[in-house]
């Protein structure tokens, strides 16, 4: 048992002095997400700790890939150095507020993952000739994972439950905090460290030859491929309905063909060595014919994607779904017409493709991203004759859906910061309530808030129209009242519920149940969960002035006064929004006195 013992000590320190920098990430993403998970409410620290947490993860599979290719070519320390370098200033570079963290960060940040993933599948065989070796490599890689998901899992269901037993036997009351940082601990650094001893010394051992594992064998000829067949099946039928009804192909296709293409093309690399072997030719056979499926699968998915980019026009996703689409064009054209063909030109010019989509000046997916919507922008307004001087006509008339329209790329632009185009499509007085928004980053009130400027909307859509009612008041008088809060922030800690709402006065509880978003639409507020009043109607209310109107409309002030035992509640809204039968506040404070 000792020795058994002192050999696990021994491992354990070998592993250290061989992947010092790839458990330091792990261990520090470790320690941001269980920080992370301890201050919820926490608005701005809990983001810092969230930007933290996914750099240190993004570390893990930077370092390791350098240190493979470091065992390639040396030059450790400096590819280290560069690595901690470029960690750095993604950090930095990435907002430093929460509202300004929008969705083109998540593009940025899962592109740049997958990236680093490639690069850890290929970065140490750039100068190897060795096409088997970096089956091998990659080969031994999936298992690992494969066999560091199944171990972690048990270990932390392990772990867990026996923290619960210790606890509930022992009536030791852990802190439940406890059960959620042994999970983040065990799920981050334990997992790293587990798939770290399955690789033991590396490169050398990763890329060495094995036997090739019959389970994988089976699960390609058995599974993976009579999937294949079935999706071939399922959009060839697709493609003779397309062509007899001569319809244009729906938007989700595009998904379907690249997920054939990739499961396809995942599947000829898992059974790549079994080529060799005369014995297996329905691996041959496959290996054929999968390219030559994709070549009327390949028009289908560029006329899918172009119907809307025409439509539309670009945004990020769409550019990253033709960016496949050529790069799927390329792979198939390689290995069509090369008669050497090589599977490292998959992972290699997937990277290079990815790098232009982020990098490449001007034509980035960020950069299209904005000119394509901005131009679709202007010509949604020149061609309902919605400008006039270069500013627009809220005027004139115009119906739901290109309302619809022009609020959505508002939106799409804000959160971009174009602030200066949009600002420069409006007058004065209206440009200075946009700037509120822009400075709070609220990119969707700011879309409504424009949306709202035209008050002659034909509803033609059989929709309901929109209408929101908004307080000219800035300055809240708070004499008398002895307490003040925002109710978008009194949720319930550890919670994440936006229906609930508590106020905690000394010995009392205010209770809000905020339903305004539901069919049947509700605005309770109790007192220690008994008394309890629906202030709905007199929501409600405020409406009644303004019957078969839409658009945006201002009052002096929107407020709700009422009695709750010895409290009396008083309720402020920035706007109160009316789309049928739902009704919603963007921001509210609640004052309460005795």
């Amino acid at each position: 048992m000792k020795n058994r013992f002192n050999e696990i000590l021994l491992r354990a320190k070998h592993l250290l002095l061989r992947f010092p920098m790839i458990l330091t990430m792990a261990l520090l993403a470790s320690v941001g997400a269980i920080l992370m998970s301890e201050n919820p409410n926490w608005k701005y620290q809990n983001f810092a700790y969230s930007k933290f947490t996914i750099v240190c993860c993004l570390g893990i599979s930077v370092m390791f890939a350098l240190k493979m290719i470091s065992q390639r070519i040396g030059k450790e320390i400096l590819l280290q150095i560069l690595g901690v370098v470029f960690l750095i200033g993604f950090l930095l570079f990435l907002p430093e507020k929460q509202e300004y963290f929008t969705e083109n960060y998540v593009y940025l940040i899962v592109s740049i993952f997958i990236l680093s993933h490639l690069l850890v599948a290929f970065g140490a065989f750039l100068r190897s000739r060795k096409e088997i070796g970096f089956w091998q490599y990659n080969k031994n890689l999936f298992v690992n994972l494969f066999l560091t998901i199944v171990f972690t899992g048990v270990l932390t269901a392990g772990v867990e439950l026996a923290i619960l037993a210790v606890d509930k036997l022992f009536d030791l009351n852990i802190n439940s905090r406890i059960y959620q940082e042994t999970f983040y601990f065990l799920l981050i650094f334990g997992s790293c460290f587990i798939f770290l001893l399955f690789n033991e010394s590396g490169l050398q051992h990763l890329e060495k030859d094995g036997n090739y594992p019959l389970i994988l064998k089976f699960f390609t000829q058995f599974i993976l491929i009579p999937l294949l067949l079935i999706y071939l099946l399922i959009l060839y039928f697709y493609c003779i309905k397309i062509i007899i009804n001569w319809e244009l192909p729906r938007g989700w296709v595009s998904y379907l063909v690249l997920a054939y293409s990739v499961v396809g093309i995942l599947a000829l690399l898992l059974v790549h060595p079994l080529k060799a072997d005369s014995a297996k030719s329905w691996v041959k056979g496959f290996s054929k014919i999968f390219y030559y499926t994709l070549l009327p699968l390949l028009v289908l998915l560029y006329v899918a994607i172009f119907t809307r980019i025409l439509q539309y026009g670009f945004t990020e996703p769409r550019y990253f779904v033709l960016l496949i689409a050529i790069w799927l064009t390329s792979v198939v054209l390689y290995f069509i017409f090369s008669k050497k063909s090589d599977i490292r030109f998959i992972p290699v010019s997937l990277f290079a493709f990815g790098l232009i989509a982020l990098i490449l000046p001007y034509y980035n997916a960020f950069s299209v991203a904005k000119r394509s919507q901005k131009k679709e922008l202007l010509q949604t307004l020149e061609k309902n004759h919605l400008l006039r001087n270069r500013k627009i006509d809220f005027d004139q008339k115009l119906d739901y859906k290109t309302a619809i329209d022009i609020r959505d790329k508002f939106e799409f632009l804000t959160q971009r910061k174009e602030f200066d185009f949009l600002l420069n499509l409006m007058d004065a007085p209206k440009q200075k309530e946009l700037k509120k928004e822009f400075a709070m980053m609220n990119y969707w009130k700011a879309g409504n808030l424009v949306k709202g400027y035209f008050p002659n909307i034909i509803n033609n859509q059989n929709i309901n129209n929109y209408l929101e009612l908004y307080s000219l008041q800035t300055v809240i008088p708070v004499k008398d009242y002895q307490y003040i809060a925002n109710l978008r922030k009194l949720s319930p800690a550890f919670q994440n519920n936006y229906e609930t709402k508590e106020m905690i006065l000394q010995k009392d509880k205010i209770i809000i149940t905020d339903k305004m978003y539901q069919e049947n639409p509700m605005f309770l507020v109790a007192l220690n969960s008994g008394e309890q009043k629906n202030l709905m109607p007199e929501i409600i209310h405020f409406f009644e002035n303004y019957k078969n109107q839409t658009g945006r409309h201002e009052m002096q002030e929107i407020s709700i006064v009422t009695q709750l035992g010895k409290y009396s509640i008083k309720f402020y809204f920035d706007s109160i929004s009316k789309n049928g039968e739902l009704y919603y506040y963007n921001d509210a404070l609640v004052l309460v006195k005795e």
